[in-house]
């Protein structure tokens, strides 16, 4: 049975809004895109490389599918591991708004989305992987979709724009299997699910 797993890159609080680019994702007044670039390092990259060589399929939302599809399907070379696993793996975009998806073997999902993931969950392969892909991961965290969570913790704060553990998140205790640090001070934590949080108080007697 396949995995899904989430990738994402965060500030330390919790933005996830256009990491790669001020033109990425604008709504809401966002003027900090770009945020991530000055924090990247080979290292990162190794890491990015490694993961994408587990994939065996992609789960992508359409803002997310539209970056990718303009970009990636150009790079040709061979050896690239991540444009070798974008342009040949299954696709499945997730996406209420659009009418086709004509990257190469690209699926789109737009109803009953939680059933339909839950029913690639079911395919033999290692991982089915999502980058990025806010709202989308939001509506699988909310239904204890997702297997594991890549949080790739970037030196910096804005203060402002859209967060992966927003409110009206699902309450949920994780258990770190693995953690990485950067050259440039970038923090990769990877958490599986552990159901639900555990309480307790501290009582400071008299």
């Amino acid at each position: 049975m396949a995995r899904i797993t989430l990738t994402t890159f965060l500030t330390l609080d919790g933005v996830m809004q256009a990491p790669g680019g001020p033109g990425e994702d604008t709504s809401g007044g966002f003027d900090h895109g770009g945020w991530l670039v000055p924090h990247w390092s080979d290292d990162l990259g190794g890491w990015v490389d490694e993961w994408f060589g587990a994939a065996d399929g992609f789960l992508l939302g359409r803002r997310t599918y539209e970056i990718f599809a303009g970009y990636w399907p150009h790079v040709t070379d061979p050896d690239n591991p991540i444009a070798s696993k974008l342009n040949a793996l299954p696709k499945y975009v997730v996406s209420t708004t659009l009418d086709r998806a004509d990257w190469h073997n690209s699926t789109l999902i737009s109803s009953d989305v939680a059933k339909k993931v839950a029913e690639l969950k079911d395919l033999p392969g290692r991982e089915i992987q999502i980058h990025g892909s806010g709202t989308l991961a939001q509506s699988l965290m909310a239904e204890e979709l997702i297997d594991e969570y890549r949080l790739w913790f970037f030196p910096i704060v804005l203060g402002e724009g859209k967060r992966l553990f927003a409110n009206g998140t699902v309450p949920t205790a994780l258990t770190l299997t693995d953690q990485r640090r950067s050259d440039k001070g970038v923090s990769v934590q990877v958490y599986q699910p552990a159901g639900r949080p555990a309480y307790g108080s501290f009582d400071l007697e008299e």
